[in-house]
């Protein structure tokens, strides 16, 4: 019987052995598989780490390489895609660049040759030290490059000999067109109407423009010790004369950012009767020329200087007179893009521009406004004035606040709208129907008169009877 069992024990003690060996390889499995798990999170911890380090890297080269932030003094920025589409033209320089936005560009090196003349005759005439000039252009550079909203890419020499070609142009340029001894006769460039209109197109874009004050800079150190000679602001108020019609004075305390912000200037009214900006923006105009025109109003053209004058008082809506030519979409559209950086919440022209647009929809409007001597069509075409006027108005991105003058007239005008336009609408249907019915032809317009001359009789021939009894 024990024979019997001792194999049986035997086999349950090979079998508890085969179970403990089963178990123990499998807790040095399970401690190998731990242990590579281990060893497979560490790894992919230290691969996140340098993960992160490199796009810790990546980003901080981004922000090296990214450009600055605007400084305070900046004034002279890109006019966005969007807006430039509608127009290329009105926004590019066509003859001349001035500044480094346009700097380089192929359709414009004929008139870098020409800035070269200029400056010889600038240091001939003036009688100037080259290195003295190189001196003080190089001294206002950092502060030229800091007026732009993106970074010159031009070494510091070609930077400063850039400021000093064009600023040097833009001076004899306009010595030349005033002064009658700073003229030659090779110097087709003044005599040529084309040529000067282009100039001075050119010369108001907001990609085009060259700092004021480093011009100055460069005229004082010039002609600072002349006798009887212009000032620089007498000497550009004079060349820009044209658009100063409120016959503004040069003022030393007048801050000038470059020449597109002088034009801006004259077109405002005196700084001492600029209207409150409001930031009720909810009062929005409604009805056009025409509409108003239906409802009663009357349209007459304004005397004041100041082209943002507009007033409405008892049904006449007084607007001084705008002329319309070739060049007026550039000139306000790139007034209304620099304010759209510059004057956000000052922007006065964007207001102009903002009633132009309520009144001006359809063709009807553009001739009741010719009609009225408000407008002057130098484009020859109604549709042209429409056309010019949407695409001034889809420049306007950005209104913040409103001129408190242009609110209170909006709420005037609608106002009388809503009072008078059913009067107006049932004199207009009474007249149309009296047309129709009784007017339409010469025959029934003479029986039509013919009834109203025997009803009168009758009716006196009554009064009569009713006297003799």
């Amino acid at each position: 019987m024990e024979e019997s069992s001792t194999p049986k024990i035997q086999e349950a003690n090979a079998l508890i052995i085969n179970v403990n060996e089963i178990a123990e390889i499998q807790r040095e499995a399970n401690t190998s598989t731990q242990t590579e798990e281990l060893h497979s999170e560490a790894n992919a911890s230290i691969e996140n780490e340098d993960r992160d380090t490199q796009l810790v890297n990546d980003i901080t080269k981004m922000l090296e390489s990214s450009e600055p932030s605007l400084s305070p003094k900046c004034c002279i920025y890109r006019v966005p895609h969007d807006v430039r589409k509608l127009n290329e033209e009105a926004y590019t320089p066509q003859f001349i660049s001035i500044g480094p936005f346009h700097h380089g560009d192929k359709r414009l090196e004929i008139m870098e040759k020409l800035k070269v003349r200029y400056f010889k005759q600038f240091v001939k005439k003036a009688t100037l030290n080259v290195k003295k000039l190189v001196s003080i252009v190089r001294d206002k550079e950092g502060d030229v490059r800091r007026c732009y909203a993106e970074s010159i890419q031009l070494s510091s020499d070609d930077c400063v000999k850039l400021i000093l070609m064009d600023a040097s142009f833009i001076i004899v340029f306009f010595l030349m067109c005033q002064l009658e001894e700073w003229r030659s006769d090779d110097d087709l460039i003044v005599v040529t109407p084309r040529m000067m209109t282009t100039i001075v197109k050119d010369m108001w874009l907001l990609e085009n423009q060259l700092p004021f004050f480093v011009i100055k800079e460069i005229f004082n150190f010039a002609f600072g010790s002349f006798s009887n000679f212009p000032s620089f602001a007498q000497l550009i108020f004079g060349f820009f004369r044209g658009y100063n019609t409120k016959k503004m004075s040069p003022d030393p305390n007048l801050e000038i950012m470059h020449f597109l912000d002088l034009l801006r200037t004259f077109f405002l009214p005196q700084s001492r009767r600029l209207p409150q900006r409001g930031n009720d923006v909810g009062v929005k105009p409604l009805y056009s020329a025409s509409h108003l025109h239906d409802a009663g109003v009357k349209f007459k053209v304004g005397l004041s200087k100041c082209l943002f004058d507009l007033k409405f008082t008892n049904g006449v809506l007084e607007i001084p007179c705008l002329k319309l030519y070739n060049d007026t979409e550039s000139l306000f559209g790139n007034l209304v893009a620099l304010e759209q950086y510059r004057y956000l919440f000052d922007a006065y022209v964007t207001d102009y521009i903002c009633v132009l647009d309520f009144l001006i929809d359809t063709v009807t409007d553009v001739d009741l406004l010719v009609g009225n001597k408000i407008l002057v069509n130098g484009l020859g075409d109604s549709n042209a004035v429409t056309t010019l006027v949407n695409n001034l108005s889809k420049n306007n991105v950005t209104y913040l606040n409103s001129n408190s003058n242009y609110c209170n007239l909006y709420e005037d005008l609608n106002t009388f709208y809503f009072r008078h336009i059913w009067k107006a609408r049932f004199r207009r249907d009474y007249f149309a129907t009296l047309r129709r019915d009784f007017l339409s032809t010469p025959w029934i317009t003479a029986s039509t008169i013919g009834a109203i001359i025997l009803l009168v009789l009758t009716l006196i021939q009554t009064v009569c009877s009713i006297i003799s009894l």
